[in-house]
């Protein structure tokens, strides 16, 4: 590999979301954190030298987005994804759970119903309850091994009004990548009950061999009219510090709503560093992505053969995507209370409890595997060992 992702890199004392906080949030300061999504790897080094040469200017004045920048987007998914995108319909905003805040704001009444497949990403719940909406849950199905859409009951909840729809594709935290009947099965639902959907995609370039992402607005140009993608280099890239993500959509009256309200809250403004990084990522990060994801895959293997040996009362969901893993615990015979306890004091690791990911998510708890191989080794080790010592004990 050209690129060496076992590089331990101290990320401690470096105000770091994840490594910075253990103490305050789990009770143990030197806990193992393979919680919140984001990577323990050096981003790609073209991205690193384009900062440190805006870095080196010495004067960080207002900015302006160039052609170029929305060229790089509208060139890396027609490669990556065979999207065409046209560059007016892109709009920048500081993150997709922002996008998503916003989309709830403008495009559902205030006490209406907005749904979600749950078990799901835990901000999709906060952006709709924030803005005194009420969350419709289209609990997805666990079958053959893996979460599926329940139809029947989506449609019930269009029937009784629900007119825009949060998706999560690739899915956080299942891993499902949805194939293109289940996602087209979807949309002619919505085009039926009149339902715009706001697609969070931010993981869509995460994803395993034979499970493409198909962004939901390139299947028709009538899907499209109702969408509105919320897309990140962010994830791909390891950049989430930089708070950037761009929403797309091609119908001219959503993407002015969504335009003249972050010009209102003055969220319209190019950053100094952002769209640098992005646009390098995208023209030149795709050698970087494709090995980062063969050595995700490789710790996914790892964990998967791990479990099966040391805790096979754990069954972990095969993801399709993401590098994140979703496990049942349920076997284990722990509560919440319980679970939390054998994580953060026991074992002294920190994964996401699975139940703000929705009350499906109870008994669950997903492990991000975008770090070396050595914290993954360490962290099952210190998990399995406090499990099975609990269970002696």
């Amino acid at each position: 590999m050209a690129y060496n992702f076992d590089q331990l890199n101290d990320r401690r004392n470096t105000r770091s979301y994840k490594w910075d906080q253990g103490g305050k949030l789990f009770g143990e300061p030197d806990i193992l954190p393979l919680w919140v999504a984001d990577m323990d790897f050096l981003a790609p080094p073209a991205i690193q030298e384009v900062l440190k040469q805006r870095a080196e200017l010495g004067i960080y004045g207002y900015a302006i987005r160039t052609d170029s920048y929305l060229e790089s987007i509208v060139n890396w998914f027609k490669r990556r994804h065979n999207w065409d995108i046209e560059t007016n319909w892109i709009t920048d905003s500081p993150s997709i759970v922002t996008s998503l805040s916003l989309a709830v704001e403008l495009f559902s009444e205030p006490g209406g119903q907005v749904v979600i497949q749950s078990p799901v990403y835990y901000p999709f719940y906060d952006v709709i309850q924030s803005n005194g909406r009420v969350v419709a849950k289209n609990s997805l199905l666990l079958q053959n091994g893996r979460f599926e859409m329940d139809y029947e009951h989506l449609e019930s909840l269009f029937k009784g009004g629900a007119k825009l729809l949060l998706l999560c594709s690739p899915h956080n935290p299942g891993g499902r990548v949805w194939e293109r009947e289940e996602l087209l099965k979807l949309g002619e639902l919505c085009l039926q009950y009149g339902v715009i959907v706001v697609s969070d995609e931010i993981h869509c370039d995460l994803t395993f061999p034979g499970h493409p992402h198909i962004p939901f607005a390139s299947l028709s140009p009538e899907l499209a009219d109702i969408t509105i993608t919320c897309l990140a280099a962010t994830k791909t890239f390891n950049l989430p510090g930089l708070h950037t993500s761009f929403i797309v959509t091609s119908n001219t009256s959503l993407k002015r709503t969504i335009d003249q309200r972050l010009k209102t809250l003055s969220l319209h403004m190019a950053q100094h560093f952002a769209q640098d990084a992005v646009e390098v990522a995208y023209n030149e990060g795709e050698a970087w992505l494709d090995e980062m994801m063969v050595y995700v895959k490789g710790n996914l293997d790892y964990t998967l053969g791990f479990l099966a040996e040391h805790l096979p009362e754990v069954k972990p969901l095969y993801p399709e995507g993401t590098y994140l893993l979703w496990m049942d615990c349920r076997e284990l015979g722990m509560d919440i209370k319980g679970l939390k306890d054998l994580m953060f004091r026991q074992a002294k690791v920190a994964f996401s409890e699975g139940s703000v990911f929705g009350t499906e998510g109870e008994g669950w708890l997903r492990i991000n595997l975008a770090c070396p191989r050595s914290i993954v080794e360490q962290a099952l080790r210190q998990f399995c060992d406090a499990a099975n010592s609990s269970k002696r004990g």
